[in-house]
């Protein structure tokens, strides 16, 4: 590719001005872009501020109805639940994600009796219910047993998926289990309701606060590195979603975000299907860390870095920063 020299070409006459540089922008950022991740509590008329993420909460059913009205004010298209299940409904084999009545299941019918134009994502795994803190099923070594898991990860799929939800998002790593669930939800009925795999999960450290936020730090007993996928690669991101979108997957996530940007650009090339980051709660932390103590504006931190995941290729992106970030674009 030969370009003109300088000075017939000067990449800055472009940038002279703002409506230009408007006018020439590769990528552009829309409320449209974000899914809001919540966390779903016991109670009624009950906000526990989660002091690891500051300004995150978790909500009961009531005012999590109230996130989701204003968040079609908003114009997000889409919620991300997660369920802070209470201690005496947690056991060594999560069977309280089976229960139609769980916490989940209301807040899906909470939302979709009151806002059936917004989205309904639901986290597939065990953690959230487990004593253990695992996302599946143990041995007696300790290792999560991955077939046994995938029995409960069906059952849990369309436990939520009768309840109401839109996308079924299986976040455990555990191997087959797109194709199980998605076998399962087309012979219950549910051929519309889609799959988002979260099929390169790394076993970060930048998942702390959610961990704080559904209950499960103090619970969990060794780490993920079994079933999560290592940092250091990348082939391997590419063979775990080539295996999702075989086995049925509408769509893939990355998570986290902002350290695998490499990653999103290698999948979104690779595939070309929707690809969605999670911009995690250690991340989330990170941004306002830093603008707390004047490191940086907040607001131009927030947009910078969701910026990144649209010029990566991301399609949307799950960020604790999508009501405001939302807001901030709405003008």
């Amino acid at each position: 590719m030969t370009y003109a020299p300088y000075p017939a070409l000067r990449l800055r006459r472009t940038r002279a001005s703002a409506w230009s540089r408007a006018m020439h922008a590769e990528n552009r950022l829309a409320p449209s872009d974000f899914l809001w991740p919540l966390f779903v509590t016991e109670g009624t008329g009950v906000e526990e501020p989660i002091g690891a993420l500051p300004g995150v909460s978790r909500w009961s059913v009531d005012l999590i109805v109230a996130r989701a009205k204003e968040a079609r004010e908003a114009g997000i298209p889409c919620l991300a639940l997660f369920p802070n299940t209470q201690p005496n409904r947690r056991s060594d084999d999560g069977a309280e994600a089976l229960n139609p009545d769980n916490l989940m299941c209301r807040a899906i019918r909470a939302i979709k009796d009151a806002v059936p134009e917004i989205g309904v994502l639901t986290d597939v795994a065990l953690d959230p219910y487990t004593a253990h803190g695992q996302d599946g099923l143990l041995d007696h070594t300790g290792y999560v047993i991955n077939d046994a898991t995938i029995d409960v990860l069906i059952g849990q799929s369309l436990n939520q998926a009768a309840a109401g939800a839109d996308i079924i998002a299986p976040s455990d790593m555990m191997d087959g289990r797109v194709g199980a669930i998605r076998e399962a939800l087309e012979e219950e009925g549910h051929a519309n309701v889609q799959i988002m795999a979260y099929a390169a999960k790394y076993a970060s450290a930048f998942y702390g606060p959610f961990r704080d936020a559904v209950g499960s730090r103090g619970l969990l007993k060794g780490d993920k590195k079994n079933y999560q996928m290592d940092p250091a690669n990348s082939e391997e991101a590419l063979r775990e979603v080539a295996l999702d979108l075989a086995e049925g997957a509408d769509s893939v996530m990355v998570k986290p975000g902002l350290p695998y940007l490499d990653i999103i650009a290698r999948v979104k090339d690779a595939f070309a299907v929707p690809v969605f980051a999670y911009q995690v709660s250690g991340e989330y932390a990170m941004i306002e860390a830093a603008a707390a103590v004047g490191a940086g504006d907040r607001d131009a931190l927030i947009l910078e870095t969701l910026m990144a995941f649209k010029r990566a290729g991301c399609s949307g992106i799950l960020t604790y920063h999508a009501l405001h970030a939302a807001r901030l674009l709405n003008g």
